[in-house]
């Protein structure tokens, strides 16, 4: 599934794209893709229509638009790209994709945008806005708030990522110290920090030394703090680079794939050496994803 780099290069591509166009008509294909939109496809599509698109905002994988609906409050278009999501911006006199499940035309008659999900595990929903609850973090009292217009409701409760300003490191070690789990589950946790999956969790692990099955509370809160400023180096590289792609379905709004596949470490490099120590890189079952590691970088005792 896509992580926050590839998340934040889709975000960038709708703000350029997107941002401050009026929505014309809606067309949803089937109810898949507003399965969790309570009130069906059709409210969905009536209610679009007309909206202005505001900000294209994003907190760690979760992605939506600020919209306006004509006479009614700002809301959330909550875009669940699942495992094989896209959005395309796309000619509307480009041929229609096989598996195109959305399509959002512009009152401006210009590009039109397309939801694009082969396996079909996105979707689209709209929602409220609340109060950002992560507005600004304590050691960044001034910061500008990552999200003014607050954010969509099921989304209240995803711990802030570590590129956003609310995002407090110091808090996140203090409640990693009070568990009793092994590091890599905790980084995964979206409540605690969002943004991480399994990807960017081997990275981070592999350059902080740190076996991702050490128990959190064992570590001390230098080693802590280390392999989450080690989290978002690695996301940010990724994200200057486009993100990581493995195939044709983590593409930007363009049509174009990252590549920094290229300079991961250890994930998904079995049986190849360490780029540290030579070690052949160890690959293992973890919650049901495959963990990659160094076996004497990162010792698990």
């Amino acid at each position: 599934m896509p992580e926050l780099p590839e998340v934040e290069v889709v975000r960038r591509g709708l703000a350029d794209h997107v941002v401050g166009r009026t929505l014309g008509r809606v067309t949803l294909t089937g109810a898949r893709v507003a399965r969790r939109h309570v009130a069906g496809p059709g409210d969905l599509a009536d209610r679009l229509a007309g909206a202005r698109v505001e900000a294209a905002d994003r907190r760690g994988k979760y992605l939506w638009l600020v919209v306006v609906p004509p006479a009614d409050d700002p809301h959330a278009l909550v875009i669940h790209l699942g495992m094989s999501g896209q959005l395309l911006v796309e000619d509307p006199r480009a041929p229609r994709e096989k598996h195109l499940h959305a399509v959002f035309d512009f009152a401006d008659g210009g590009s039109q945008l397309r939801f694009v999900d082969q396996r079909t595990f996105g979707g689209l929903a709209l929602t409220p806005l609340v109060a950002d609850p992560y507005a600004v973090g304590p050691a960044r009292e001034g910061a500008a708030a990552a999200h003014p217009h607050g954010v969509p409701e099921p989304v209240a409760h995803i711990g802030a990522d570590p590129l956003e300003p609310g995002y407090d490191q110091a808090a996140v070690v203090r409640r990693l110290k009070t568990r009793h789990t092994a590091i890599k589950r905790a980084l995964l946790d979206q409540g605690l920090v969002s943004g991480i999956g399994n990807i960017y969790a081997d990275e981070a692990l592999w350059r902080a030394r740190v076996n991702g099955r050490r128990e959190t509370a064992s570590l001390t809160k230098p080693v802590l703090g280390r392999v989450l400023d080690e989290a978002a180096a690695v996301m940010r590289s990724a994200l200057d680079q486009g993100g990581t792609s493995f195939d044709a379905l983590y593409v930007n709004v363009n049509g174009a794939s990252g590549y920094f596949d290229r300079s991961l470490n250890a994930y998904g490099q079995t049986g190849r050496p360490c780029p540290r120590c030579g070690t052949p890189i160890r690959r293992e079952e973890f919650m049901n994803r495959s963990s990659h590691y160094c076996p004497r970088c990162q010792r698990k005792r």
